[in-house]
């Protein structure tokens, strides 16, 4: 066996051992490293491994990231969202680290969602937002919160935030994995494939409320 390969063998294992015994990004072993194009990707469940290239080639632009001057695409609902991840932004890879820049227009919602893996911190860059989330008990914690003001999401609980204000919202959202996972709860539930009969009688619908809901948000519109 090389030792490129017994390397690469060791390194699948030990993060495949941190996601077991700890249930969140592995502990760095070298200062950084630059995902190196050449050898592709590695997927295992939700850890995605990006083969590090020899550090002497890395560059002060991999650590740089100009992509979040302005607002990315607006949805039909007034939200843009441009999520960064090592895949974009090489510096960040084994860093245990990623973040968003999300835009909200007047009146927009970033609807109820959950990141499996990681926890969030929200800063609000400008705009007045109405932020929160709900814990296991379903007790909801929520309020405005202002230009400069930050608000934390725990891993795994279910969040939201609108834009309560007459102007556009910038929010920055900082999350402690680099793969943090987005569920929104509208899509789950009627944009999956749930069977409508089950939909029906957990939320007291009619079928053709069941339909209209499960065409809004189908995933193939």
């Amino acid at each position: 066996m090389s030792p490129k390969l017994a390397l690469l063998l060791v390194t699948l294992s030990l993060h495949h051992y941190a996601h077991i015994t700890t249930a969140s990004d592995p502990d760095p072993i070298q200062d950084f490293c630059i995902p190196n194009p050449e050898f592709g990707v590695t997927k295992l469940a939700h850890l995605t491994i990006l083969p590090c290239k020899n550090s002497s080639e890395a560059t002060t632009d991999d650590f740089v990231f100009s992509g979040l001057k302005s607002a990315g695409n607006f949805s039909e609902s007034g939200l843009a969202t441009i999520p960064v991840n090592p895949i974009v932004f090489p510096g960040l890879n084994t860093l245990g680290m990623s973040f968003v820049r999300a835009d909200l227009k007047a009146g927009a919602v970033n609807p109820p969602h959950f990141h499996p893996r990681a926890t969030e911190i929200s800063y609000v860059v400008q705009g007045s937002v109405y932020s929160g989330f709900v814990d296991s008990s379903n007790r909801v914690f929520a309020r405005v919160i202002e230009q400069g003001e930050v608000m934390v999401f725990p891993r795994g609980l279910v969040h939201f935030q609108m834009n309560v204000g007459d102007k556009p919202a910038t929010v920055f959202g900082s999350f402690n994995g680099q793969n943090p996972g987005s569920q929104k709860i509208p899509s789950a539930i009627f944009g999956s494939g749930i069977q409508a009969e089950l939909l029906e009688k957990a939320f007291g619908l009619t079928p053709k409320q069941i339909g209209t809901m499960k065409r809004k948000f189908d995933p193939k519109r």
